[in-house]
């Protein structure tokens, strides 16, 4: 048997080597496990720290929007529209004429003041050559009180000699007495033709009444004029829903929106919190979110008066016992100091970053 199945000799196995060699990584993965987590609190500073500073000195936010100056567009006289010169969205230049209403009405009221002022100029002509005005019943009268005078002193002579009677004597008394009221009321007369015929200190060496048809006249030329609606300033139609042909235009009711050409700038509307260190003149940049790649310099215009819950319709009223303290904001006018590659549509939202210290970083 011993030959058949000979004994492999077997080394001893020594466990203390085995027990030192199975243990020694443990130290490693224990620093690389401690590094890390020393490590990434401290990236995290760093990072922290780093986004800190990168904050310094400017003030963002995206409360912000593209402004433009628009005219409201109305007729200044009523009227029904007869022509269309322009449609939404066409670009118009100052003076360019935008719709036409009916003149039909204002040429009627041109013509019917013309025929006043020749009313008027005949009117003054007839009191010129008027007796009353000439002086010839003034002559007339007092020649009547004349005859009448020296009729009554005949009478007279002869009534105290006693040759007629007191019936006589009185109405040759009575004829005298008429022919002074008739130059009396010939007097008022030619008073009452020389003040219709003077003229005022308003209107010096014009006749009132001619000079009131004068005025109906200006007026209706001017109503004339009106019909003809024109652009105040260049800009981009808007709103021109109501432009159409037939339409009834009532006087001072706008029927299209102008926007100004040129004329963009944000109004951003920054946190209370945020204004510490803001002043006109400081350089912004604006991005579009419409217009992700483009990006536009700036400079803060104005900061303003009060914040956008003092000018809202119905301002809060602060006064009751569970009031809740609210960041407010403030707008702030951003002027655009470089041309826009795209175009710049009033309302589109941006972001808005001012450098505060002054410079961009």
């Amino acid at each position: 048997m011993s030959e058949a199945d000979p004994q492999i000799p077997v080394e001893p196995v020594d466990e203390t080597e085995t027990v030192v060699e199975t243990e020694a990584p443990a130290p490693k993965r224990n620093k690389r496990r401690l590094l890390l987590m020393l490590s990434v609190p401290l990236l995290l500073l760093i990072a922290g720290g780093v986004y800190w500073l990168s904050l310094q000195g400017k003030v963002t936010t995206d409360n912000a929007y593209i402004q433009q100056d628009k005219v409201a567009v109305s007729a200044q006289v009523g009227g029904e529209i007869v022509e269309i010169f322009v449609g939404e969205g066409d670009t118009v230049n100052a003076g360019d004429l935008l719709f036409r209403i009916d003149p039909e009405p204002y040429k009627l009221q041109i013509a019917q003041a013309n025929a006043a002022i020749a009313g008027a100029q005949a009117n003054v002509t007839a009191l010129s050559n008027s007796s009353d005005l000439s002086g010839a019943d003034i002559s007339a009268a007092r020649e009547d009180i004349a005859f009448a005078q020296s009729d009554f002193e005949r009478n007279d002579a002869l009534y105290k000699r006693g040759f007629v009677t007191k019936a006589d004597h009185d109405a040759a008394q009575h004829r005298v007495n008429q022919a002074k009221e008739a130059l009396r009321q010939a007097l008022a007369r030619q008073e009452a033709a020389r003040a219709k015929l003077a003229t005022g200190s308003a209107v010096p060496g014009e006749n009132p009444q001619v000079a009131a048809a004068q005025a109906e006249k200006a007026v209706a030329e001017l109503s004339l004029s009106r019909t003809e609606v024109r652009a105040p300033s260049a800009g981009r139609i808007a709103q021109a829903d109501r432009l159409q042909l037939g339409q009834q235009v009532v006087q001072g009711l706008p029927v299209l929106t102008l926007v100004g050409d040129g004329t963009s700038y944000i109004e951003a509307n920054f946190k209370e919190t945020d204004l510490a260190d803001m002043q006109v003149g400081q350089p912004a940049e604006v991005h579009f979110d419409a217009y992700p790649g483009l990006k536009l310099r700036g400079h803060v215009e104005s900061i303003g008066a009060g914040t956008g819950n003092e000018f809202s319709v119905i301002p809060a009223q602060n006064a009751t016992g569970n009031w809740v303290k609210v960041t407010q904001r403030v707008p702030v006018r951003i002027a655009i100091d470089e041309k826009s590659a795209r175009p710049l549509i009033a309302g589109l939202s941006t972001e808005v970053t001012v450098f505060t210290d002054g410079k961009k970083h």
